[in-house]
């Protein structure tokens, strides 16, 4: 079960998360199985919006991983390929349960569309998801052991968050969904249906770039810190290089309910490949 289990993880990333796939080939080779274990974990949570139709459903898989996580799943938990290459990845390196909880925990956000009170719980969100991962990665890499300073990571993962957010904002405001901040919104005289209002975009694009300034602020942070990151930790942190080309690609005029901002993969590996090079 282990080898299918980690192969299966490896195609979910491949063909659902290419940044983070590719990003880990940087990474030794033996390895890699670990970090695909645990970027297809994240890609289970992320997506349980995406396959419920309602928030209960939601909160039944969400607790069902932490159950797992618990070990006391019901089911088909030995039989779950993601479950079975994350339990031997949490064991192998020492990782910490809380953190991998926390994420479920926040993600459970994602089935609501109640509003993102603040700019400081929006970056505790991006913390205890996209930083997370960072974290978690380079505890792999680091074979459990000291990892460097957890700021690269914290900060890595808010600009990665946000940038996420950002590019999806088309997708999370059909659904009446807003992960923009209520503080942020108030400071620029928007409600909360004013920014999900399409007739509003123009109204909407101060907010927007305050964001993706936000967004480069923390990655400028994050390569500082990066710098003090053990080499053999720094590929973790390699997903990040594609912040800096889709904020790039947002600053050019686009419609913010319409169009789901792309950067072609070729730039975003050549994006990954430069970074990769800076780190040594």
């Amino acid at each position: 079960m282990p080898n299918v289990a980690f192969a299966h993880c490896a195609e979910e990333v491949r063909g659902h998360d290419p940044d983070r796939f590719f990003a880990s080939l940087f990474a030794p080779a033996g390895k890699r199985p670990y970090l695909h274990a645990l970027y297809a974990f994240n890609l289970e949570i992320a997506r349980v919006r995406e396959v419920v139709s309602d928030p209960m459903p939601g909160e039944v898989r969400l607790q069902w991983w932490r159950d797992e996580l618990a070990g006391q799943a019901r089911g088909d938990a030995e039989g779950h390929p993601v479950a079975a290459a994350l339990r031997e990845t949490v064991a192998r390196f020492r990782l910490p349960v809380e953190a991998l909880v926390a994420l479920i925990d926040a993600r459970s956000f994602d089935l609501y569309e109640d509003p993102m009170p603040s700019l400081g719980d929006l970056e505790g969100y991006c913390g205890e998801t996209a930083s997370a991962l960072f974290r978690l990665a380079s505890l792999i890499l680091a074979d459990g052991g000291e990892a460097g300073p957890a700021d690269a990571a914290g900060h890595a993962g808010v600009a990665y968050g946000i940038t996420m957010l950002l590019r999806a904002f088309p997708r999370h405001a059909a659904r009446g969904q807003l992960y923009l901040p209520a503080d942020v919104l108030a400071r620029h005289g928007l409600s909360r249906m004013e920014a999900l209002a399409r007739d509003e975009a123009a109204r909407l694009a101060p907010v927007l770039a305050e964001m993706r300034a936000l967004a480069e602020d923390h990655r400028r942070k994050a390569l500082a810190f990066i710098a003090e990151v053990p080499g053999a930790v720094r590929p973790a942190f390699l997903p990040l290089a594609v912040v800096a080309p889709y904020l790039a690609r947002m600053e050019r005029p686009y419609d913010p309910f319409r169009d789901l901002v792309e950067v072609p993969q070729w730039r975003r590996q050549w994006a990954l490949w430069r970074l990769a090079r800076r780190l040594g």
